[in-house]
């Protein structure tokens, strides 16, 4: 991964407010649903909300600032006498075209090592591969066990309302066919990401897999319509309840509730029930809708006639 400063387009004393607003700024750009066929801006969504996934772990932040790992979370090793990891690169492409592969090379090269292991005895070579062979990276350019990991994956994962709001876990399928169990935290943000470690993709050399990176989705909902944490929802009356009020039935993330409808409500203004929104801190803003009878009433018909000849009212400009 780049430099995730960089990625996020915020200076090293960035706050964590700062880190945070910036990269809601461009995930709102670039998330997956306004660029469905974009692949670069997938490509950078994912680099965005890795960067932000690192940054927002401060053990990690602080480690990276100091010098200790690189983006990618590895410690950072300045090898054997200044060897030059780039040209070991360097050499692998163009050995490639005398028949020798990455796997080839990478063989090689231990078992150079493990010759001057057993000639020189209790030497720095020695220590530095370790009793079980797990030594400098060749590819990585850092101690670890010999061969890179596998890369990572990003999966999207669509979570509904009700289990956004309730956490637990749900289940994701995947690349690979596997199912497993995505433990959500508590609240969760859309386009936020879950980290599985292990369950990316496998090294083709032998070393550790990648992860798999989910990216969390809201899905759409039957009922309600998110606003943030607050959700909205439309709830029909007849029009004798708006005439004279009622107790009104109304849904909420958690379960029905009963609202009092006092008489003559303004349809046109939300009625709002205080913490029934996502996660304990929205609220439900509920909008009434006044429905008449399917197919027409001739009784309603001649009331309102009477009332338009009669007794009209203005409620327009």
């Amino acid at each position: 991964m780049r430099d995730p400063y960089t990625v996020l387009g915020v200076p090293k004393s960035a706050s964590e407010k700062e880190i945070k607003s910036a990269y809601r700024k461009l995930a709102k750009t670039l998330h997956p649903d306004q660029n469905p066929n974009d692949k670069t801006a997938h490509e950078k969504f994912a680099e965005v909300t890795a960067a932000y996934d690192f940054l927002s772990d401060k053990t990690k932040r602080g480690q990276y600032d100091r010098g200790e790992i690189d983006a990618d979370g590895n410690p950072k090793f300045a090898g054997f006498g200044g060897f030059d990891p780039s040209g070991m690169r360097g050499g692998r492409a163009g050995a490639s075209a005398g028949g020798f592969n990455a796997e080839d090379i990478l063989k090689e090269f231990m078992s150079g090592f493990g010759g001057a292991r057993r000639s020189a005895g209790g030497s720095h070579f020695s220590s530095g591969m370790g009793a079980g062979g797990a030594g400098w990276d060749p590819f990585t350019g850092s101690m670890g066990g010999g061969a890179p990991a596998g890369e990572d994956v990003v999966v999207n994962l669509a979570v509904s309302l009700e289990d956004a709001h309730k956490g637990g876990s749900v289940p994701v399928t995947l690349p690979s066919g596997k199912t497993v169990s995505v433990k959500l935290p508590s609240p969760i943000e859309e386009g936020q990401q879950v980290r599985l470690r292990g369950q990316g993709r496998p090294s083709p050399l032998g070393g550790q897999p990648g992860d798999a990176l989910i990216t969390i989705k809201f899905a759409k909902h039957k009922q309600f319509r998110r606003d943030g944490n607050d959700l909205r929802v439309d709830v029909p009356i007849t029009l004798y309840e708006a005439v004279l009020g009622a107790k009104v039935r109304v849904p909420t993330i958690d379960g029905a509730v009963e609202l009092n409808l006092p008489p003559g409500p303004d349809t046109g203004k939300a009625l709002r029930l205080k913490g029934k929104g996502l996660f304990g801190k929205g609220d439900l803003y509920v909008n009434l809708r006044v429905v008449l009878p399917e197919g027409g009433d001739p009784d309603l018909e001649s009331l309102m006639r009477f009332w338009r000849d009669q007794k009209p009212y203005k409620v327009r400009d």
